[in-house]
C-alpha cells in the first residue's frame, strides 16, 4: 500500500517506522515546509494518507487530499463542531473517504465498548454520579481532549439524567488551575490535567455516598496509536465513506 503522512512530529515518525515495518511505502510526506507537495504526483499517487496535524488546519488538509480523491486517515479532533456536517457530505454524498477517530488504540477502542456499557448499567442507578479526568503531556494545548469528548458525548446518550457535559478544571504543569469543579448535576464535568510526558490517561468515576467504581485507560507510549492508524488505513484502502474505530473492531 502508498502511504502519504500529513504532518512529520513524533506521531508521524512513529507511523512511518511502523507502516515500513508492516511492508507499506511512504510515497510522500508533507509538513509545515512543503505544503506543495499536496500537488505533487508523489502525493496523488497515495493509496491514503495519514493525517496528525492541528485542529485549525486538519479540515483543509482534508480538502487538499479530496482535490485528488486521496482518503485520508485522521486523528486530529477540534475540527467537527465547525466543519462536521461539510466532511460528512463529501464523504457519504461527493465520494470522498475519510477514517476519523479521536484515538486510534486498540485498548481505547474497548475501552469505548466498556463506558457504554457501564453507562447504560448506571442509568438505572440515579445515586451514582459520574466525572471524567484525562492527563496528557505538557506539549497538548487543546483541552479536554478529542477522547474524553468522545467518551462524555457516548456517556451521556446512554444516561437520562444528564443534558450533556462541561469543562471543568485544568490543572497547569506548574500547579495552576483553572475553571472550576461546580457545574450542574445534569451535566458531565470533565477536567484537564497537563503533567510531564503523559501519553494520555482517562478515567471516568462514578460517585455515590456509599462508593466509588473508577474505570481508567492509561497509555504506555504512542506506539499503539501509531500501530491503530496504520491498521485503520489498510481498512481503509478497501472501503469508502465516512469510517471509524466502529467499523474497524465490531464489538
Amino acid at each position: 500500500m502508498k502511504i502519504a503522512l500529513i504532518g512529520y512530529g513524533k506521531m508521524g515518525r512513529m507511523i512511518e517506522e511502523i507502516a515500513l515495518s508492516r511492508g507499506h511505502e511512504i510515497v510522500s510526506i508533507i509538513d509545515i515546509g512543503n505544503q506543495q507537495d499536496f500537488d505533487s504526483t508523489a502525493f496523488r499517487s497515495a493509496d491514503v494518507a495519514i493525517e496528525f496535524t492541528a485542529p485549525q488546519v486538519a479540515y483543509d488538509n482534508y480538502l487538499r487530499a479530496f482535490r485528488h480523491n486521496v482518503k485520508v486517515v485522521s486523528g486530529s479532533t477540534g475540527w467537527l463542531k465547525e466543519h462536521g456536517e461539510d466532511v460528512k457530505r463529501l464523504c457519504t454524498e461527493g465520494g470522498q473517504t475519510l477514517f476519523w477517530s479521536s484515538n486510534f488504540s486498540l485498548g481505547v477502542t474497548v475501552f469505548h465498548a466498556v463506558n457504554r456499557y457501564l453507562a447504560r448499567i448506571m442509568n438505572q442507578f440515579p445515586s451514582y454520579s459520574p466525572t471524567m479526568e484525562e492527563v496528557h503531556h505538557i506539549h497538548k494545548l487543546d483541552h479536554p481532549s478529542g477522547t474524553a469528548i468522545t467518551l462524555a458525548e457516548e456517556l451521556v446518550s446512554e444516561v437520562d439524567r444528564l443534558e450533556g457535559w462541561e469543562f471543568g478544571q485544568l490543572t497547569q504543569p506548574d500547579g495552576r488551575t483553572e475553571g472550576t469543579t461546580d457545574i450542574a448535576a445534569d451535566r458531565l464535568r470533565i477536567d484537564s490535567v497537563r503533567r510531564d510526558e503523559v501519553p494520555g490517561i482517562h478515567s471516568i468515576t462514578w460517585d455515590s455516598e456509599a462508593d466509588q467504581i473508577t474505570l481508567t485507560h492509561s497509555a504506555h507510549n504512542r506506539r499503539g496509536f501509531a500501530l491503530g492508524a496504520v491498521l485503520a488505513a489498510e481498512y481503509t484502502a478497501q472501503h469508502t465513506g465516512l469510517l471509524t474505530m466502529d467499523d474497524l473492531f465490531r464489538f
